[in-house]
């Protein structure tokens, strides 16, 4: 019984450890680790008068743990394809455990000039056309910034796929979130943008 009551405070002291951890590689890692005690906590209660209360934390903790898991190799998943991009990839590591990856085939028109700026791209592979700008984007490249921070949020230009390409996309909410609570993050926004002036 002394176990189980260590067990329990070490596993309530991690979960609350989570809340300190301010990026989501270590809020994951540390989640994963408390379910981890939590489920030692239910089982040391396996054959005592005391399983029936500790069984919903069991139960809670043993389906917390794969989806801590499964999002933990997702992020990281991101991560090392933004990290394998070439080019400037400071702006892209603060994304990645916000990004959403899709594919487009070659002629794709992934917004229009005029259209709501409702996300930020970074391009994977492939190459990614600005037609009124007649500028061309590689793989690393940042784009899509520019219509998220002007007055109309509207997009300035149209971006049309070269050929195939694969896109990792952020919300502009959550672009806009990060831009006022990380001063790094918005320093490497100011960068991206300063490239248009």
């Amino acid at each position: 019984m002394a176990w189980m009551t260590w067990v329990a405070w070490l596993a309530a002291v991690l979960v609350f450890a989570t809340f300190f951890m301010k990026t989501i590689v270590p809020l994951r890692t540390m989640a994963i680790i408390s379910n981890v005690a939590f489920i030692v906590y239910g089982l040391l209660g396996l054959g005592m008068d005391i399983f029936a209360k500790v069984a919903p934390i069991l139960v809670l903790h043993c389906s917390l743990l794969p989806l801590n898991v499964l999002r933990l190799l997702e992020v990281q998943r991101s991560i090392r394809a933004v990290r394998s991009m070439q080019g400037e990839q400071g702006t892209a590591n603060f994304l990645t455990p916000y990004m959403t990856r899709s594919r487009h085939r070659a002629g794709s028109v992934l917004f229009s000039r005029g259209d709501p700026a409702d996300r930020v791209y970074v391009l994977g592979s492939g190459t990614v056309r600005i037609v009124e700008f007649d500028r061309k984007l590689a793989a690393g490249d940042l784009f899509g910034e520019i219509g998220v921070f002007n007055d109309q949020a509207m997009r300035t230009g149209t971006a049309v796929c070269d050929d195939d390409c694969e896109l990792f996309s952020v919300p502009s909410a959550k672009i806009l979130e990060l831009f006022y609570q990380d001063r790094r993050f918005a320093f490497q926004i100011a960068r991206s943008l300063s490239r248009y002036a």
